[in-house]
């Protein structure tokens, strides 16, 4: 089953795997002053020998001086960094593989004193880091504005550099998110309120970023309805709600949805044992990834804790795919684990496969 689910070329407008397996975005702090060095080159390069179709890189941020909330997280922009991106890229590319970039701004999760620019206040919608905890003004719209462009920049810089597509993160409370949230977007004017204004956001990055590299150009949008700062927060409680929320997006230029639960094999809503990519999918027919534990027991809350997950078997995931529920699987700490994970599964050598082990989140092994 795994030869042919997993191991299924996958191919789709520009964008052309040797198999349906994405490493997942994985936030790393081992590039000093924002510029990926060849140890994260090597990172990559290693994942894609070890038979991953497709690599999402770790989250890098756009041309914002509050986008970041540490020196040591890449960036996506300036002579430097795009030139370690590029040597990452040629990498990835010299073993056969693909890759895109995570385009990230963290709005309100950036700590001010601990990052950058500590003297300039975090940036979101509202000011608000969760519902009741204020830490900002809310954004300017020239602000909102500059941060667009900021996108659309990072974007055509990627296509530029020979990038294979990119990935908007617009999941896990982070600024995109927090304008899609009504929790932590507040706003009266025309970017937040109803659904569609909390949207718009995302929406005109979407647009801005078709517009800088041409109608071809994949697009993913990774997105989440549980939030760093509040597992149970939901954007939709209904598939009717879940649909009004990514029409818009849809209609705006994304190819693929990167899907995020914890866990992926829970059910979105009741009534359907439908995972989040898979309604995605039934609601826009557009491609989805479906994530969450792939291979492991244990959600990845645990690995910021240095805590270890023993090995789940996929025949459930497989079966999944097989009947079409969804496109692809990103795979995170089963692959910060063990680079050649793709192989042992696609080789059936699953008596090789290696619990996570907390300890992986110190290196670029």
């Amino acid at each position: 089953m795994a030869a042919n689910a997993l191991f299924k070329p996958y191919s789709k407008g520009n964008l052309s795997l040797t198999n349906r397996i994405v490493m997942a975005p994985m936030t790393r702090q081992f590039s000093p002053n924002g510029v990926p060095t060849n140890d994260v080159a090597g990172y990559y390069k290693r994942r894609a020998q070890g038979g991953t179709g497709l690599i999402i890189t770790e989250g890098t941020t756009v041309n914002d001086k509050v986008a970041t909330m540490d020196a040591n997280i890449p960036q996506f922009h300036g002579d430097e960094a795009l030139a370690g991106w590029k040597n990452v890229v040629d990498e990835v590319h010299s073993v056969g593989g693909k890759i895109m970039p995570q385009l990230w701004h963290v709005g309100m999760a950036r700590v001010a004193e601990k990052a950058p620019y500590p003297e300039l206040p975090s940036a979101g919608p509202s000011g608000l880091f969760k519902p009741g905890k204020q830490g900002a003004e809310p954004m300017t719209v020239e602000h909102i504005e500059s941060v667009i462009t900021a996108f659309a920049q990072a974007a055509a810089d990627a296509k530029t550099i020979g990038m294979d597509g990119i990935e908007i993160h617009g999941a896990h409370g982070y600024l995109i998110d927090q304008f899609f949230w009504e929790g932590t977007n507040q706003r009266t004017d025309s970017w937040g309120g109803n659904m569609e204004n909390r949207g718009r956001f995302a929406v005109e990055i979407i647009k801005a970023i078709r517009d800088s590299t041409g109608p071809d150009f994949p697009i993913v949008l990774r997105y989440s309805q549980w939030k760093q700062q509040d597992y149970n927060a939901r954007l939709a409680h209904t598939p009717q709600e879940l649909e009004q929320f990514l029409l818009p997006l849809s209609e705006a230029g994304v190819d693929v949805f990167h899907c995020s639960q914890r866990r992926y094999w829970e059910n979105e809503f009741e009534g359907s044992d439908l995972n989040l990519a898979g309604w995605t999918k039934k609601l826009t027919g557009k491609p989805t990834i479906t994530v969450g534990s792939v291979g492991l027991n244990d959600d990845f809350f645990g690995a910021f804790k240095g805590q270890d997950s023993s090995t789940r078997s996929v025949d459930d995931l497989l079966e999944r795919l097989d009947a079409g529920e969804f496109d692809l699987v990103a795979v995170g700490r089963a692959l910060l684990q063990d680079p050649n994970w793709a192989n042992k599964i696609k080789e059936n050598r699953t008596n090789e496969l290696e619990q996570y082990s907390g300890k992986a989140l110190a290196t670029l092994s």
